[in-house]
């Protein structure tokens, strides 16, 4: 499958198995998604199950937010990653704290939202951007962010399923574009659990998402130099599992942490600040990021704004010969 392809098989098999779960976004219904990623998922439930909105995200999180409440398990879509601000209030200020404000009387625990983020499709400054370090901040949620097909269906059942409103990034870079092996039968992978996509012994490369594929293919650069790369998907923003990527640091004493989002205040400057207070006797370099420009994602400069393998590379190179 693709990574479409196994998206849409993760919400067919979560509709049915169970009849509470409900789609909704822009244009989701007959039509699919502007991606496709629910197509036919209408035709095979009904009007009642899968259906459009208008435009306005802050209504469809806000209606998410009310099904949720009342024990649906809205799977809700916005669009573009890009167009997720207008529910931001929705989101920070009442989807993750619906069940503190209550004392535990009420959740909204059942709401996935997904959305499509990342540069590499020439989209511009309104359909490049990737966010998840705003929401990062924010007590309450679970952020998920898959790598490959495989990956993306098994975290979107558990996603679906969790107890907790969760936002599911999916990187459209490689909607189409990653293919792997991807079982048919229902399966779930375990959120807030980082995957070590490879064992190393001379500096831990860190990374979620689409540049995950960046960062294999930096690594493979570095090999060729005899520096033996540890390679680490974080899968879960929020919460990040941060005993596997210090466990990973102690033993190689270096770190590389590489995202789309700009460098400022990106998720990046959580882990160093982390891993240096767990770490600091053991780092024998500063850690690295190597991220996105602190500018307006840019149209025709797209290759020059995304951090690509050659940066990643560089990087490695760097704290090696510090």
């Amino acid at each position: 499958m693709n990574m479409l392809q196994a998206i849409n098989n993760a919400l067919d098999i979560a509709m049915a198995a169970n009849p509470r779960v409900v789609l909704f976004g822009e244009d989701v219904g007959i039509f699919g998604g502007v991606f496709r990623a629910t197509s036919h998922l209408q035709d095979k439930y009904g009007r009642e199950r899968c259906f459009n909105t208008p435009l306005t995200e802050q209504g469809i999180i806000g209606f998410a937010n009310g099904l949720a409440a009342q024990g649906s398990t809205p799977v809700a879509e916005i669009q573009f990653a890009d167009y997720i601000f207008p529910a931001f209030d929705q989101i920070v200020n009442e989807a993750a704290k619906f069940r503190y404000r209550s004392g535990d009387l009420f959740d909204v625990g059942g709401l996935t939202i997904r959305t499509p983020y990342g540069g590499g499709i020439a989209g511009g400054l309104y359909h490049s951007q990737s966010p998840e370090a705003y929401f990062a901040h924010t007590p309450g949620l679970k952020i998920v962010m898959p790598r490959n097909p495989h990956q993306a269906k098994g975290l979107l059942l558990a996603a679906i399923r969790d107890p907790n409103p969760v936002l599911f990034m999916e990187p459209k870079r490689l909607y189409r574009a990653s293919v792997g092996e991807v079982p048919e039968a229902d399966y779930e992978l375990p959120l807030g659990v980082a995957d070590v996509i490879r064992e190393g012994r001379d500096i831990t490369l860190l990374g979620w998402g689409a540049q995950m594929e960046v960062i294999e293919k930096a690594a493979a650069l570095a090999e060729q130099d005899g520096i033996d790369c540890e390679i680490i998907d974080l899968r879960s923003i929020l919460p990040w599992d941060i005993e596997t990527v210090c466990d990973s640091v102690l033993k190689t004493g270096r770190l590389v942490v590489s995202h789309e989002a700009p460098l400022t205040g990106g998720f990046a400057s959580e882990i160093a600040a982390t891993v240096q207070e767990r770490c600091f006797l053991y780092l024998e370099a500063p850690i690295r990021r190597v991220t996105g420009l602190d500018t307006p994602f840019p149209l025709v400069l797209e290759k020059e704004h995304l951090p690509d393998e050659l940066k990643i590379y560089e990087a490695i190179k760097q704290s090696l010969n510090y």
